[in-house]
């Protein structure tokens, strides 16, 4: 059994390492790729191939303290009707570059808060979506929902677009908390919500719930998973709380002094976790839990979870499209990521091109470095096997590698012939381990608590 003390000395209580979304990470995005490439990537998407398509809403009638999206404040609608005809610009410019036949696997809609979108807005967007790629029988809509921003008409509007699976980030339910991370948000609220949501015949619900928050305490965050609990979400994200006050200025309104230690906040996440499970919930990954009859726990029994941008998925889309200001696509090419200012977007799709302002392009030691990351994300462990048939690497070569990796965690993974694997009570260490396969360089990044 691993204990807290060599917890201690691999450094878990004290490393910053990156969530692994994305290999590389973006911060080592650079300039190399622009809107060129960008519209060269999107040229060669494979005629009748399925996409995913993530819409980025930045707006938001109030800003809470605790988030580090990208996002800005406002109590007009000018603003918002400014950037649906960009985002509607944007989506006419993809469809005329898409080859022909594209159809959607997924569409997301986050932000920011898209809810705050009036039903006329959802639906002008939604047809604007529906312009570009249409969807199949199996195509999953999802929506990031504010409990404190919705209402009966926007329901109904998403409902009628195709919406079939609904995210509510409820991060915790006591109030002393909300107050701390300016997240007022009950209980009874976000379950009217829940209910309003059922009521037209969208049974799929995701929440996320966060641990390490200011004033959090195993009772208080027992009382708020126990609540979470009853109201029967399909999928729960468990996420530690990322305090990046450097990066998110907002986050310095928190009381830094009522932050959990680092051991408190392994006690808070294992406290969480045993609910879930003792409710029947099968653990995806490092933080997500799903029902048995979820599409995530299929996926990670048939060997199919992945992860991308909103942590772990069973869609599997070779090409992820990010539209709207700071978006970020995914192609077998590499990463692109739109301009990340409302402004400098907007200014772009006016000009009659995309707002592509930084990326990646993959070399062949990312993409096994991407795929050996994933499969310790999503199954703890890497198949040596499935590693030299897809790249150019030696059975040695491999070898000495995951042997290096083995070595550094003082006995505690187990390697041999077939590959590495993460023991169950190893696995708090995965982003850890993870990182120890990253070839670039992460001292100059900000990134969260390992815990």
């Amino acid at each position: 059994m691993v204990t807290k003390a060599q917890l201690g000395k691999l450094g878990l209580f004290d490393a910053k390492v990156p969530r692994y979304t994305s290999y590389p990470t973006a911060p080592h995005f650079s300039r190399t790729v622009d809107s060129s490439k960008y519209t060269r990537w999107i040229r060669a998407i494979k005629p009748d191939a399925r996409i995913s398509l993530y819409v980025h809403v930045p707006f938001c009638r109030r800003l809470c303290w605790f988030c580090a999206c990208r996002t800005q404040g406002t109590q007009t609608d000018k603003p918002v009707l400014a950037y649906l005809d960009t985002l509607k610009a944007e989506l006419r410019m993809l469809a005329a570059h898409l080859p022909r036949g594209v159809r959607l696997s997924r569409l997301h809609w986050g932000g920011g808060t898209p809810t705050l979108l009036a039903p006329a807005m959802m639906e002008e967007l939604a047809g604007a979506i529906r312009d570009v790629a249409p969807f199949t029988r199996e195509t999953e809509f999802s929506v990031e929902i504010d409990p404190n921003e919705i209402d009966g008409p926007r329901l109904d509007a998403l409902a009628a677009a195709g919406m079939n699976r609904a995210s509510i980030g409820v991060q915790d339910f006591d109030e002393t908390i909300q107050q701390s991370i300016g997240r007022l948000q009950s209980y009874e609220v976000t379950r009217q919500a829940v209910d309003e949501i059922r009521a037209r015949g969208v049974t799929s619900l995701n929440c996320d719930i966060l641990y390490g928050l200011p004033h959090q305490s195993r009772a208080r965050i027992t009382e708020s998973v126990q609540k979470l609990l009853s109201l029967y979400p399909d999928r729960v994200a468990l996420y530690g709380y990322a305090h990046v006050p450097w990066m998110a200025k907002r986050q310095q309104l928190i009381p830094s002094d009522a932050l959990p230690t680092p051991e408190e906040r392994l006690a808070l996440y294992d406290t969480a976790r045993r609910l879930f499970l003792w409710d029947h919930y099968t653990e995806i990954g490092i933080d997500h839990f799903a029902t048995a009859e979820d599409g995530l726990s299929t996926a990670r029994k048939t060997g199919r979870l992945r992860r991308n941008f909103q942590g772990y998925t069973d869609d599997t889309a070779e090409v992820l499209i990010g539209v709207g200001a700071s978006a970020i696509s995914r192609f077998p090419q590499g990463y692109a990521q739109n301009a990340p200012a409302t402004g400098a977007h907007t200014a772009a799709i006016r000009a009659g091109q995309f707002s592509t302002t930084r990326g990646h392009e993959f070399t062949a030691d990312d993409k096994m470095r991407s795929r050996m990351i994933e499969a310790l994300m999503c199954d703890f462990r890497i198949d040596a096997a499935e590693i030299r048939e897809r790249f150019s690497i030696s059975g040695a070569t491999l070898s000495g590698l995951l042997a290096d990796t083995a070595q550094a965690f003082d006995g505690l993974l187990i390697h041999d012939e077939t590959g590495l694997s993460i023991p169950p009570d190893a696995r708090m260490l995965t982003r850890m381990i993870a990182r120890s396969l990253d070839a670039y360089d992460l001292s100059k990044a900000g990134h969260s608590a390992a815990i």
